[in-house]
């Protein structure tokens, strides 16, 4: 199909060669032999032919150009089914890729919990050693001699029975020290600690040779009147009573063989005395004269009595506390302030005022100034038996 038709070719180049140099060879050379007809021209016609006529050149653009289409088409086909294979890669890379993130972070924190772990184990070794090693020397101290161990309990009880009386002054509590500590050097019945019980009863008698002081009760009391403080009368609460009314005077029994008074002057009469009664009442409410001491204490507003009723009940409360910590100056100054407070802004003739006074005058007769002796000689004892090789 390829193969072009060389005869019209030849056919034409055979001319130019025939042709004479001269009029010589014009004589000479005969006349050219008339072309031989084509023999089936139109199949064996030459590409040159065949695309010099526009029609065959159109077919052969379309032609062309549907090849052309093809192959573009399926270039194309194939890139776009590389463009999908390599997205669906590049999914597959990303998932995977996600996959490992997610790994490489659940890993990351098991080794977090693990670290963690491990440290809460060492931690617990660490406190497993130290109690170990506690444990230890509590057998080591337990299998000292008993004796020893006695005696440094005794000793405990007896410093801190010390502290407590010195600090606050209470004497139950250092005597019950002194007899415990009294009680278990009995059980030993060694002639050894005669010494050691002879000192802790001279402590003894002198704690019971003490005066009393009931401190419970004497703060009992206390407790009792600041109970009271929100109800006393005050001065500035006070409100005028209500006068009583005239009795009308009996009339006098009439005479026999006296003349009888006129009934309407009676009647007028009477009115008149009611009246004037009921008017003078009326008046005598209208001023009252009092003496008072502080003219301040019947001014004060509702919000001022308030606030003087609780920095009362705090006064008292101070000194409860100076009582338990054996502070006489305190305890003192605290009871007279609040001696002073109800006198001057408290309505002192109300009985519930007399009784909160009444208390206080008992409580500040309490001596608190005692001095308290010191446990020193059992203490010293105690030592020295220690020391003894």
């Amino acid at each position: 199909m390829n193969e072009l038709p060389t005869l019209p070719e030849q056919n034409a180049a055979a001319p130019a060669v025939a042709q004479p140099a001269g009029p010589q060879a014009e004589a000479i050379s005969p006349p050219p032999p008339p072309p031989p007809p084509p023999v089936n021209a139109a199949p064996g016609e030459g590409v040159a032919d065949f695309l010099q006529r526009p029609q065959s050149m159109a077919v052969g653009l379309i032609v062309l150009t549907l090849l052309l289409g093809a192959q573009t088409w399926s270039t194309h086909n194939r890139i776009q089914g590389l463009r999908q294979e390599l997205a669906r890669g590049l999914q597959k890379s990303d998932a995977t890729a996600n996959e490992t993130r997610a790994m490489a972070l659940s890993v990351q924190e098991l080794s977090k919990e693990l670290q963690a772990k491990v440290t809460v184990l060492e931690n617990r070794q660490t406190e497993a050693q130290s109690q170990q090693l506690a444990l230890e020397q509590l057998y080591q101290d337990l299998s000292k001699n008993r004796d020893e161990w006695a005696l440094t309990e005794i000793e405990q009880v007896l410093s801190t029975a010390s502290q407590q009386l010195q600090l606050a002054g209470n004497v139950q509590g250092a005597l019950i020290a002194l007899q415990n500590a009294d009680r278990s050097l009995s059980r030993s019945d060694k002639p050894q600690f005669i010494t050691i019980r002879r000192a802790i009863a001279k402590d003894t008698d002198k704690l019971k040779a003490l005066p009393g002081l009931d401190t419970a009760g004497v703060a009992v009391r206390l407790d009792s009147v600041i109970a009271q403080i929100d109800t006393l009368p005050m001065l500035a609460d006070e409100k005028p009573v209500a006068p009583l009314k005239p009795q009308p005077p009996a009339k006098a029994a009439a005479k026999p063989g006296a003349p009888q008074p006129n009934a309407f002057g009676a009647r007028v009469q009477d009115l008149w005395q009611s009246w004037s009664n009921e008017m003078w009442s009326d008046v005598r409410q209208l001023i009252r004269v009092r003496s008072v001491d502080t003219p301040d204490a019947l001014m004060l507003s509702p919000g001022q009595s308030y606030f003087l009723r609780e920095n009362l009940k705090l006064r008292l409360l101070n000194a409860r506390l100076a009582l338990l910590s054996r502070n006489e100056a305190a305890f003192r100054t605290d009871l007279i302030n609040a001696q002073e407070a109800l006198v001057k802004y408290f309505d002192t003739r109300a009985r519930s005022t007399q009784s909160a006074q009444a208390v206080l005058r008992q409580v500040q007769a309490n001596n608190l100034a005692i001095e308290m002796p010191t446990l020193a000689d059992s203490l010293n004892a105690v030592r020295n038996y220690k020391a003894k090789p």
